[in-house]
Order: C-alpha cells, then sequence, then structure tokens
C-alpha cells in the first residue's frame, strides 16, 4: 500500500470518526460550491457573480496546473487555502482565510484542526479534479 493510500485512508478514519454520526463529511466539490464558487464561479473559472465587484478579479482555478508548467502543486494549493501562503488578492488578514474559517465550523468538536485540514485536503484534490488540459 502505498504512503498516499495510507495517508487517504487515515484521513477518512479521522473524518468519520470527527463527523458528528448523523453528518456525513463535505466533499471538495460542497466545499468549493459553499466557500469558493461566489467569486471563483460554479466552473472555476473566475467569472463568480461577486466576480466583478472585486478589485482584481478571481483566478481561474480550472488553470492552476498550467500557470505552474503543467504541475499541480498540491501543497502550495493547500497553503493557499489554509492561509500560510498570503494571497494578495484576497485582501488584509481580516479576510477569511479557509483554514481558519474551517475550524470555526467546527469549534466545540474534538479534532477540529485535523478536520479542517481534511476540508483543505478535500478541496485541494476537487481543484485538481478541475482542472484543464493544456491547450
Amino acid at each position: 500500500m502505498s504512503r498516499l493510500s495510507i495517508l487517504a485512508a487515515l484521513a477518512a478514519v479521522l473524518v468519520t470518526g470527527c463527523a458528528k454520526s448523523d453528518e456525513v463529511a463535505p466533499t471538495g466539490q460542497s466545499l468549493y460550491l459553499r466557500h469558493c464558487a461566489s467569486c471563483h464561479g460554479i466552473g472555476g473559472e473566475g467569472d463568480g457573480p461577486l466576480a466583478s465587484s472585486l478589485l482584481t478579479p478571481p483566478a481561474d482555478l480550472t488553470r492552476i496546473a498550467e500557470r505552474s508548467s503543467g504541475t499541480f502543486d498540491e501543497a502550495e494549493v493547500m497553503a493557499f487555502i489554509d492561509g500560510q501562503r498570503s494571497v494578495k488578492e484576497h485582501g488584509p488578514r481580516e479576510m477569511p482565510i479557509w483554514g481558519a474559517v474551517f475550524e470555526e465550523e467546527h469549534r466545540g468538536e474534538r479534532y477540529r484542526s485535523y478536520t479542517a485540514l481534511l476540508h483543505g485536503r478535500a478541496l485541494t484534490d476537487y481543484l485538481r479534479s478541475i482542472q484543464r488540459e493544456s491547450d
């Protein structure tokens, strides 16, 4: 079993163990639609309903790999999501940083930091899945 498979299995166990018995862990797509689509658009192309109101247009998230010479850097994407890496388009630090938002959503629950990390992982996996092939 590969290291990635083991980590994925552990993540699934943690999410299952951390979720309330009547809740299902959100998918990367549902997290994206809830937190990102208003700016980046349903398809991730930067054309969400709030896009025109922003000073800097939202990035086309379907071209993350293309902008990085064909490589989808998971660690970099997760750092953008959880706030470890500053994103000037997201404004000053008072603006939502998704890692903190995910933790706040699970306040009072056991393992909220892990759950937040797993949400970031699910969102990263979803973003990988919507990458366009290079033209």
